[in-house]
């Protein structure tokens, strides 16, 4: 099945900056490449690179982000004649050059190194004994910086399209609810229903879900009851909001403007009654002031 078969849009789910963290060829890259600081001025984009889209918001919250505490993550170049060809880190560049840096912190791999890595990574891959966030971190390592596509890295560790991007979208988890994964063992699938959740949602489901040993299933059905409570609370709300009568509306106004609660009732006939409550004798003072005023 393709990214397209699984719904449109769903591959903008995934992040495209991945925790170093749980890059299962870190040490690696260290030693195969070197860390250096580059002019900005001397790095330019790769012209093949397939993401051309950058929101002008997130490039100037992410300047912002830079200038404040600086890049914390390096790019990834090869040199290129007397320039530096971008391999991963556009983002960074762009943002640091709306951030007025002069120099960004970056990883320099010459293309051996860069052969090296992305054989370790697949072999890492296909031995199975990583982690679904190492291996989720894996996949998009070769996404980013080995510029294959979903499809291509599903060929080359023969796995189909749809599983290399379901483990992907692990990567939009909280990074502590990551930490917990790993730390506590749980599975993909047990994790799997919550990447659409709210951190708050996550936070509050995990200890459950690592106490009680919940299955996949269990999460999941948890996860649609959750959602359906939701919904029929947005229901209800909506429902009240409908029921509200013009009557209602008018005790609303009139309890602004005097301050106190008011109350109107009414007939079928149209006639009816306004109910003004006070709670002293000096909060109908007020009122007779507001009235006869």
């Amino acid at each position: 099945m393709s990214a397209r078969g699984l719904g449109r849009g769903f591959e903008s789910l995934i992040p495209t900056d991945f925790n170093e963290a749980f890059d299962p060829t870190a040490s690696e890259d260290k030693k195969s490449s070197k860390l250096v600081e580059i002019k900005l001025t001397d790095i330019e984009p790769d012209k093949d690179q397939p993401r051309r889209n950058f929101k002008p918001e997130q490039l100037e919250a992410l300047a912002n982000s830079i200038a404040e505490h600086g890049v914390l993550q390096p790019i990834v170049v090869t040199k290129d004649g007397a320039k530096y060809r971008i391999v991963a880190g556009e983002r960074r560049w762009r943002a640091s050059q709306i951030a007025g840096i002069e120099k960004i912190p970056a990883i320099v791999r010459t293309l051996d190194a860069q052969n090296r890595l992305e054989l370790s990574l697949i072999e890492n891959v296909q031995r199975e004994n990583l982690n679904a966030i190492e291996t989720a971190t894996a996949y998009m390592k070769l996404k980013e910086q080995f510029n294959m596509s979903s499809a291509d890295v599903a060929k080359r560790i023969g796995k189909s399209e749809s599983s290399v991007i379901n483990t992907m979208r692990l990567l939009s988890l909280p990074d502590k609810a990551k930490h917990m994964m790993v730390e506590h063992g749980l599975s993909e699938g047990q994790m799997r229903p919550l990447i659409m959740a709210t951190p708050e949602q996550i936070e509050a489901v995990l200890p459950k879900i690592i106490e009680e040993n919940w299955s996949a299933r269990k999460v999941e059905q948890y996860m649609v009851e959750q959602k359906a409570k939701k919904k029929a609370a947005l229901a209800a709300e909506e429902d009240a909001k409908k029921r509200i009568t013009p009557s209602d509306e008018r005790a609303e106004s009139l309890s602004n403007r005097l301050g106190v609660k008011v109350k109107v009732r009414t007939t079928a006939r149209g006639s009816g009654d306004i109910v003004i409550r006070f709670k002293n004798e000096k909060e109908f003072e007020k009122l007779c002031s507001i009235l006869t005023a």
